[in-house]
């Protein structure tokens, strides 16, 4: 096979493509385009992709924009960026505390928020929609590097019902808006208490994008029961992760890599609905940049 991509043809091509001879710019960009458009050129050769398979791929993107928030995920490139920041903290000694995982495309900002000390009982109840399910407790505490309380911590809590669809995204239209989710501002002692109808996992949409590449890939597109947080507190740094159960059988068989080790709390079901005691445990921020979100892009209501 002919190698082309190290001609300096092809070279000088991607040089120019990348504006690295021009004086105006984002140097950083430049670099970053100059080694994505290489390794894009490298597996086009090395697969020898025809004309043809070329254009359906784009096709495929173009149809798929929709779905990019399932489809990062399901590719494994969510959970390679925790891996990769994972490794980053590791570097600058930073360890322990509840891992991080991915935030998936489901969160809606500006959910109720609760206020006071029905943060620290049952109090707070999730689901505002008729669901006659099982109901969910689940309780604990929000803590620092040391044990300490967190002080003025919110924690955004966010799932989906019992047949898997998520307030604001739910097809059937059948629920009401901020359904499963809240703002939970907690008081001095960081502690948190809530009650919900117990989620179901669910799949990504039937016939999508993300379905399409799952099949032509061998893999399924399905999610095991999960609870989504965001926890935020000054002067710590802002988690996102998320628990999933551990008797949910897809728990170890996540098409979207979320399961970690310490996030698999197993429900207590001996008073005859689960219950959870789980707590988050933060690293201190460097800077205002780590009490903040990602720039993703998120729903608003």
């Amino acid at each position: 096979m002919t190698d082309i991509v190290k001609s300096r043809e092809v070279q000088n091509l991607l040089d120019r493509a990348a504006g690295l001879g021009e004086s105006g710019g984002d140097p950083r960009l430049k670099a970053i385009t100059r080694d994505l458009l290489e390794a894009l050129v490298t597996i086009i050769e090395k697969h020898e992709i025809d004309e043809n398979e070329f254009w359906a791929a784009l096709r495929f993107l173009q149809d798929g924009v929709n779905e990019y928030g399932l489809i990062a995920p399901g590719l494994g490139i969510e959970h390679f960026l925790d891996l990769h920041m994972d490794a980053r903290d590791a570097e600058a000694g930073l360890t322990g505390g509840t891992p991080r995982t991915i935030e998936g495309p489901l969160y809606v900002a500006g959910a109720p928020l609760v206020e006071g000390d029905l943060a620290r009982t049952n109090d707070v109840n999730l689901t505002t929609d008729p669901d006659d399910t099982e109901t969910l407790t689940m309780s604990g505490r929000v803590i620092g590097p040391e044990g300490e309380p967190v002080k003025d911590a919110i924690l955004h809590v966010w799932h989906a019902n019992s047949k898997g669809f998520y307030s604001h995204f739910d097809p059937t239209g059948a629920q009401s808006p901020f359904n499963n989710r809240r703002r939970i501002r907690l008081g001095p002692d960081g502690r948190y208490a809530f009650r919900s109808k117990m989620p179901r996992g669910y799949s990504v949409p039937p016939g999508g994008a993300t379905e399409r590449l799952m099949h032509a890939l061998g893999r399924h597109g399905d999610r095991p029961a999960h609870v989504h947080f965001f926890i935020e507190a000054p002067g710590y740094r802002t988690l996102t992760t998320q628990i999933n159960f551990g008797d949910d059988p897809r728990a170890h068989d996540d098409f979207a890599f979320g399961t970690r080790e310490g996030l698999l709390p197993m429900p207590d079901r001996s008073g005859g609905n689960p219950d959870i005691a789980f707590d988050f445990q933060l690293q201190r921020a460097r800077g205002e940049r780590d009490e903040g979100l990602s720039n993703r892009a998120r729903a608003a209501a």
